[in-house]
């Protein structure tokens, strides 16, 4: 696995294509007990949830196994990884997700992949407040905010950098 710019992992996967195919990407919100995944459409304009992984210490090689399938079956080509930029009062947030990137990079199953962070900050408070009126039961509330998490980091990393990275006009 490789950090790149947030800009850039945008940009290369515009000039590059997974087996003729748009390259997408994998939002992740990573917690300390799960992983909410959502996915790009293959415009790259669209983010809609996938699954939530369980996250254990015993269990990182078959997440990265998890991982390399999804990279495969999606043609990903890129990881937006939610960071708690600017939280100043929870470094447990912070060491969460180095720790889960660290050990993902440990495995040596994602080499080619690239990642960058993006700021998650509201993320979850933006799902729970939509989620509070469908009085859900507690652990399919928290399965869906894991999910929604990682649609609202990726959507805003897509709205981002749709805005800014030149596309060249196709022939």
């Amino acid at each position: 696995m490789k950090y790149v710019k947030p800009l850039r992992l945008l940009g290369d996967a515009l000039k590059t294509k997974v087996s003729a195919v748009p390259a997408r990407f994998l939002g992740l919100d990573v917690g300390d007990k799960y992983v909410g995944l959502a996915v790009s459409d293959t415009s790259n304009m669209i983010a809609s949830p996938l699954s939530v992984l369980l996250r254990k210490k015993t269990n990182i090689d078959l997440m990265a196994t998890d991982f390399q399938n999804l990279v495969k079956s999606f043609s990903v080509s890129g990881l937006v990884v939610g960071y708690p930029f600017g939280k100043l009062n929870n470094v447990e947030d912070v060491v969460t997700v180095n720790l889960f990137i660290e050990e993902l990079r440990k495995t040596e199953k994602l080499k080619d992949v690239k990642y960058t962070y993006w700021d998650e900050r509201l993320s979850s408070k933006t799902v729970e407040l939509m989620l509070k009126p469908l009085k859900l039961h507690p652990v399919q509330e928290k399965t869906m905010l894991d999910k929604f998490a990682a649609v609202v980091i990726l959507q805003e990393y897509l709205d981002y950098a749709n805005r800014y990275v030149k596309t060249e006009p196709e022939e």
